[in-house]
C-alpha cells in the first residue's frame, strides 16, 4: 500500500510539472509575465511570431478581483516590414513598432459602435493625419490640412474607407514626437493584407474593442514578439 501511494504521489507530481510547462494550464496570463501593463485595468496585447511577421493575435484583457482574464481576441495583421523596436523604428519601413503604449483617442468614417465610452473623433473631408518631419504639425490630426503640412507627407483619412472605418491611436511617437521615428500607427480595421506599420483586426473586432476600452480603466496596448529581444514581455 505504502508503495503504491508513493507512486502515485510521483505521478501527480510529473503531471503538475508538465501542466506548469511554458504551453501549460499552470502559466500566467500574458499580462501577468510582461514587465509592465501601464497601471490600468484593461489592458490590449499584439503578439507576432517574431520580427519577420505579418499576421498574429490580438487580445482583449481586464483586471478584476486582482487577475487578469481574457475579454475577446481575434486573429491580427502587422506591418508588411514585419515588426521593429519602437524605441529605434524608422519612418518609411513599413514596420509595426513594438512597446508599451496608451490610447489617446479613437476615430472613425462610421460613427462609434453602441455602447462606446472613448472618446471618438468622427473622419470628415477635411481630415488628415500629418506625416511631415517638416511640419509642425507632426504625427497629429489635422483638419483642415495647413500649408505646412504637406498633401503628398500626409494621409487624409477619408479615403482609407475600409481600414478607417473604426480605429484607434497609438500612442507610439506621439507624446513627444521624434521626426523620423513614424507617424500615424493605429489600432483599425483590417484592409486587404498586411499594414503599412498599423495592427489591424477584423471589423467586427474593432467594434467590439471599441464598446470595451473605457477611458475611466486608462486601457494600454503592449506589442511585441513571442520571444527574443522584442518580446511582448519586456514591455
Amino acid at each position: 500500500m505504502r508503495r503504491s501511494l508513493v507512486t502515485a504521489a510521483v505521478l501527480l507530481a510529473l503531471a503538475g510539472s508538465l501542466g506548469a510547462g511554458p504551453g501549460g494550464a499552470d502559466r500566467p496570463p500574458l499580462p501577468d509575465r510582461l514587465a509592465d501593463t501601464g497601471g490600468g485595468s484593461q489592458l490590449i496585447t499584439a503578439e507576432a511570431p517574431d520580427t519577420g511577421s505579418t499576421t498574429g493575435t490580438v487580445t482583449w484583457w481586464e483586471r478584476r478581483g486582482g487577475s487578469w482574464t481574457e475579454a475577446g481576441s481575434a486573429p491580427a495583421r502587422f506591418g508588411a516590414g514585419g515588426l521593429a523596436e519602437g524605441a529605434t523604428r524608422e519612418q518609411g519601413t513599413s514596420t509595426t513598432p513594438t512597446g508599451l503604449y496608451d490610447l489617446p483617442y479613437a476615430f472613425g468614417i462610421e460613427d462609434a459602435p453602441a455602447g462606446t465610452t472613448y472618446p471618438y473623433r468622427k473622419v470628415t473631408e477635411d481630415s488628415w493625419w500629418c506625416q511631415d518631419n517638416d511640419s509642425r504639425a507632426y504625427n497629429r490630426w489635422v483638419e483642415p490640412r495647413p500649408a505646412h503640412c504637406r498633401a503628398a507627407e500626409a494621409e487624409h483619412l477619408v479615403s482609407y474607407g475600409t481600414q478607417y472605418a473604426r480605429a484607434l491611436v497609438i500612442g507610439f511617437n506621439y507624446d513627444r514626437p521624434v521626426r523620423g521615428r513614424g507617424a500615424g500607427i493605429f489600432l483599425h480595421v483590417n484592409g486587404r493584407g498586411a499594414t503599412a506599420g498599423c495592427v489591424s483586426v477584423p471589423a467586427d473586432a474593432m467594434a467590439e474593442i471599441l464598446a470595451w476600452v473605457d477611458p475611466a480603466r486608462a486601457p494600454h496596448i503592449a506589442v511585441g514578439t513571442s520571444s527574443g529581444p522584442t518580446a511582448i514581455t519586456r514591455y
